[in-house]
């Protein structure tokens, strides 16, 4: 049975004709861009019911992505916490995060659409280096958008990309992060819509994409679940943690979990915290939490981690935290780099900064807050490669 067989109605189940989560979501994008979006919600839904189309999806996750990744039991960081901690490894995937499992279905989907090309945004650079990879396997011109800020922190990210094969330009404008580069991105696609797929990253923007982009991640809270239930003797984790910026990573986790008794724990930037600080408002097609001024301007969000650099958050996120389903607590960048160093050295795993916003939290709340002894189960959604050289420039 496929995702969308389930019964309607839920949480994180099928959003409504108008793409709307509850009060969250839709379609905001201008006239050109209507069409594009609703051939990519029928293509997708033709694909998604094709029993060739999950095939051909899964061998390729399988036989070039390294997937299932596993769940790693931490040891030696669970006896200095006094919780049970695993880490479901998407650092472990080919490119070095989740990122892939979108992107290789939206590449299914360019080619079934016969467009020749893909444009994206990305902050970090592994949305960037994962569409870049993917547009290499599959023969397709790439074009990545990337803020002239996060350019300069993930240089080595950027050489990978252009290595790959994928143009690289750099974004000037506004705060020179990954907003921006979104903006940009819209704005190329609005001029070559007939030729070119949108492959966004997260689960943001217009319908489909927050729905579509969910259920090609839903595969790693499926499997986590499953490997859970192993390890644990067919019980669930206590606890489910995962980094929330746009929150592909953690929607594709809440997934395989919001049906059990787990709590959802979506952690987001102190300086990016959407849920904590923002209010309702539409940008990048959707509607959902933003962080605004008091004339509803777009104010500019800050954290150590350029994938966490963004001021709004994924619509059913937004509905998530509405409904009490999940929870969005915030951790600074001093915990980050806390985070950062103690599951490098306790388990010999080096975390993205994103990856270490969802153990920082974990750390501070086993202190006080997490029972003794309870499950924790975090998506570790990428490695760390990325972040060292600005981690030395912070701890010398």
């Amino acid at each position: 049975m496929s995702p969308t067989d389930r019964a309607p109605g839920g949480l994180m189940r099928e959003p409504d004709p108008t793409g709307r989560f509850g009060d969250f979501g839709g379609r905001y994008v201008p006239e050109s861009l209507v069409a594009a979006c609703m051939e990519l919600e029928q293509e997708f839904r033709v694909a998604w019911a094709d029993p060739a189309f999950h095939a051909e999806f899964e061998h390729i996750l399988s036989s070039y992505g390294g997937r299932p990744t596993p769940v790693t039991e931490c040891a030696r960081l669970s006896e200095q916490l006094g919780v049970r901690v695993l880490l479901k490894r998407e650092d472990l995937a080919h490119t070095g995060s989740h990122k892939l499992n979108n992107v290789i279905g939206q590449t299914l989907l360019t080619r079934r659409m016969g467009k020749g090309r893909v444009l994206a945004e990305t902050g970090a650079g592994q949305h960037g280096v994962a569409t870049a990879t993917a547009a290499a396997l599959f023969g397709l011109e790439c074009l990545v958008f990337m803020g002239e800020v996060d350019v300069e922190r993930q240089a080595l990210n950027v050489f990978r990309m252009r290595l790959l094969g994928a143009e690289v330009r750099t974004v000037t404008s506004g705060s020179r992060t990954l907003k921006d580069a979104v903006n940009e991105a819209l704005r190329e696609w609005v001029a070559c819509v007939e030729t070119t797929h949108y492959c966004l990253g997260s689960v943001m923007g217009p319908h489909p994409y927050p729905w579509m982009v969910r259920e090609l991640q839903r595969i790693v809270g499926d499997e986590a679940r499953d490997q859970c239930r192993q390890i644990l003797g067919g019980a669930d984790p206590d606890y489910v943690v995962a980094c929330v910026g746009g929150g592909s990573n953690a929607a594709g986790t809440f997934a395989g979990f919001v049906d059990t008794p787990a709590r959802l724990v979506g952690v987001e930037a102190a300086g990016g915290a959407a849920i904590g600080h923002g209010v309702p408002g539409v940008v990048h097609g959707m509607k959902s939490f933003f962080l605004q001024d008091e004339a509803g301007q777009i104010l500019e969000a800050h954290s150590i981690s350029a994938g966490l650099d963004y001021p709004g958050i994924g619509p059913e996120h937004a509905q998530l935290a509405a409904a009490g389903r999940a929870e969005y607590p915030q951790v600074g960048d001093a915990e980050v780099l806390e985070a950062f160093q103690l599951l490098s050295r306790t388990e010999g795993i080096i975390p993205a900064f994103e990856s270490a916003h969802a153990l920082a939290w974990v750390v501070r709340e086993a202190r006080w807050a997490i029972p003794a002894g309870a499950t924790v189960m975090i998506t570790l959604s990428g490695r760390g490669d990325k972040d060292a050289a600005q981690a030395m420039e912070h701890l010398g």
